[in-house]
């Protein structure tokens, strides 16, 4: 008899502890990362710069209780100097400088005389990787589907600025573009030019500051590729 009165007193015990810890607020945050395939939430992540990031709070049970949010984005080392700091329940962030950054949220929640500190248990974090831009030398746009668009190689990486160029070899403009995946497509005012040699022009900046002022000739070889594809073996 003892022993099940005591089971059940140590059962309604825990079941009021289990009530009463829920009148607390809480917090579960999150990242949130833009990436090609959508929208991925991680603890960590590392990619191309820019990366846009979205942090959310996720505060529970709020009741009666006001809180302060603090988020703090920093370098390694320096989460006593955090180059950001933000005060919302929420926040957009991009990531346009290479290496990585830390982001930690802070939270009191207040009433009356009671307050609890909330701190995230681990920082979230994020690595923009270092800036590559490679350009190559000559395209081919006859329409087969391959090498059709000339464009800098795909293994570009943490451009967070791009300008380019294309001129013939009188200095005359023929086309430019601001989007590094997209590119030249070998045509002038909506008629394919010649076969022959041509200017590039990119100017460009990278996530881990580097400088690109590429120069070069760019080599169009449409009739050569249709003659090649059109030789019977």
């Amino acid at each position: 008899m003892y022993c099940y009165r005591l089971t059940f007193l140590i059962s309604a015990l825990l079941m009021a502890l289990a009530a009463f810890a829920q009148d607390y607020p809480t917090a579960s945050p999150k990242m949130i990362i833009d990436t090609e395939d959508g929208e991925e939430e991680n603890q960590a992540y590392s990619g191309s710069a820019p990366i846009a990031a979205h942090f959310t709070s996720n505060v529970s049970n709020l009741g009666s209780y006001s809180a302060r949010y603090e988020w703090r984005v920093y370098k390694a080392g320096e989460e006593e100097n955090p180059f950001l700091v933000r005060y919302d329940a929420d926040f957009d962030y991009t990531f346009m400088e290479s290496g990585s950054s830390y982001i930690k949220l802070f939270i009191t929640f207040t009433h009356a005389s009671d307050t609890i500190e909330y701190e995230i248990s681990e920082p979230f974090s994020v690595t923009a990787s270092e800036s590559v831009l490679n350009v190559p030398n000559a395209f081919s746009p006859n329409g087969d589907g391959q090498n059709d668009i000339f464009r800098v190689k795909d293994d570009h990486r943490s451009i967070i600025q791009f300008k380019g160029y294309i001129f013939n070899r009188w200095g005359k403009k023929l086309f430019e573009w601001d989007d590094i995946n997209s590119g030249w497509d070998g045509k002038a005012g909506g008629h394919d030019v010649a076969d022959g040699v041509y200017y590039c022009r990119i100017d460009a900046k990278g996530a881990d500051g580097r400088v690109y002022k590429i120069r070069k000739a760019v080599t169009l070889l449409r009739s050569y590729y249709e003659e090649q594809n059109n030789t019977e073996p």
